[in-house]
């Protein structure tokens, strides 16, 4: 049996809009059997998703992975907290910028690698305001005619 290629990709589209990305990281997550199928079946939603410290660890919160159709009663909870996995360095390095700065950490995307494990991508980010978000959708604009008149 083949795995998959790393094509499954759910990403979170209103985190851009919302949020200034400062570093990106990539970082495992820890799932149980039927969520990692769910996952590969691309029934996952970021709308909703944060990470947050709690007694050293990263996690994920409001991170939904619909239940497996074909599980039974040992289906997982769609909405539970997740653990993520980073290495120590990165997790100091995170938590020092969180309490200091203000800032938050936030889920852009989940993705399959080629391996066929489950990881995300999590951004240092910092919110935006109303005026920031108003100049983002004029350059996305701006680009978009661009792309057009060359064509």
């Amino acid at each position: 049996m083949s795995r998959p290629s790393g094509n499954i990709v759910i990403r979170n589209r209103k985190a851009s809009y919302n949020y200034e990305f400062l570093e990106k990281y990539i970082a495992g997550i820890q799932l149980v059997g039927t969520e990692i199928k769910a996952l590969r079946m691309g029934k996952a939603s970021l709308t909703d998703a944060y990470c947050q410290f709690y007694r050293g660890e990263l996690w994920v919160k409001g991170f939904n992975i619909s239940e497996y159709d074909w599980g039974n009663l040992n289906n997982h909870d769609p909405v539970r907290e997740r653990k993520l996995l980073l290495t120590a360095r990165e997790l100091g390095k995170l938590e020092r910028k969180v309490k200091e700065g203000g800032l938050t950490i936030v889920v852009t995307k989940v993705f399959i690698n080629e391996r066929g494990l489950a990881k995300m991508e999590i951004a240092l980010a910092k919110g935006k305001r109303a005026y920031d978000k108003r100049e983002s959708l004029k350059k996305r604009d701006a680009s978009r005619e661009i792309e057009r008149g060359r064509i």
